[in-house]
């Protein structure tokens, strides 16, 4: 199983080139960029990185850096988990014909069959937290025709996520009926609804997304895989946002002083590399990777040459510290 995620990496010019290119910016940047793609193991440690032009769409950069991965390293059974703008239709059809799996998040724009039909069954019942609905999708005719996979959706209700939404929920329609009574003026509200030169509130809009407030879904081509593994899997992707976290923060993959794709390539393979290392200390000692770099800058080793002779000293470590090397070189680290 692997974990794919795009990100972009800007520079400090005003001019295209081809490579580098005005995008889509994840930071929310005008100048040019280049689009990364990033692959991870299920632990988050970072297997490849792939740049791509700037103005790329994301969904055309995944098949490239799994089909890649794959070839180099000779495997042939991968499902890979991403988000749920990842995975086009075009790109379930490729993934199909790759003989490889995906698990991805799932936009809810209606309120799904299942959950309609268990509200139905128990009326006036709280959804219980952690409740796991399935949905199968099995490809229509025409879908199998065009190559598209049997699929199942997995809605998952939490109670902590409907709480966060409805109280985001609650504020915007504090804010539109602000607006609608001529307290303040109209901004930009999906709950406020213009006919004409009236004003008013979206109650059908609010009504919906209520009924939606805590659900989240999950889908896979893995049609015999548990809600549970699907679900488990689909979670892990916070561990390669925090690799791309990482790159761009505290292995400073920005900025970048290079013009040539090639040269733009190796600054990239060096930050990968700088990843995996950073990645192996903290698995090993537990540690940040700021924590340790931070701790570890402080002690020295001095040589000294007094005529013939070479002394050596050194800072004793803390004990802290001490056990944190020997865990980094328990399974044969160098």
């Amino acid at each position: 199983m692997v974990l794919f995620d795009v990100s972009t990496l800007y520079f400090e010019t005003d001019a295209g080139d081809g490579f580098r290119e005005p995008g889509f910016s994840k930071e929310r940047r005008l100048e040019p960029q280049i689009t990364l793609g990033l692959l991870t193991d299920a632990d988050g440690f970072p297997l490849t990185v792939a740049a791509f032009e700037g103005n790329k769409a994301e969904t055309a950069t995944m098949l490239p850096v799994i089909n890649a991965f794959k070839a180099a390293h000779h495997l042939s059974d991968v499902t890979v988990v991403a988000d749920a703008g990842m995975i086009s239709e075009a790109n379930q059809i490729a993934i199909k014909a790759a003989g490889l799996s995906f698990i991805l998040g799932t936009r809810i724009p209606y309120l799904p069959d299942v959950v309609r039909e268990w509200h139905d069954q128990h009326k006036d019942e709280a959804v219980p937290d952690g409740l796991v609905l399935t949905q199968p999708w099995p490809a229509t005719a025409a879908e199998k025709t065009r190559g598209i996979p049997d699929r199942v959706v997995y809605y998952q209700f939490r109670t902590d996520r409907a709480r966060r939404t409805l109280r985001g929920i609650d504020e915007q329609i504090r804010k539109a009926e602000r607006a609608v009574d001529g307290h303040v003026p109209v901004k930009r509200n999906r709950y406020i609804q213009l006919t004409g030169a009236t004003k008013s509130i979206n109650r059908t809009l609010e009504t919906k997304t209520r009924a939606l407030a805590g659900w989240k879904g999950y889908t896979t081509n893995l049609t015999t895989a548990s809600s549970t593994f699907v679900i488990d899997a689909y979670h892990q992707l916070w561990r390669i946002e925090k690799s791309f976290r990482m790159s761009k923060h505290d292995l400073q993959a920005r900025p970048i002083y290079h013009h040539l794709r090639d040269s733009i390539e190796a600054h990239l393979s060096i930050v990968v590399a700088a990843m995996a290392v950073s990645h192996y200390i903290e698995a090993q000692t537990g540690w940040s990777i700021k924590k340790f770099v931070r701790t570890a800058r402080r002690y020295r080793t001095v040589k000294i040459q007094a005529g013939n002779h070479t002394l050596t000293a050194a800072d004793p470590l803390p004990d802290d510290l001490r056990i944190a090397l020997l865990e980094i070189r328990a399974d044969g680290a160098h």
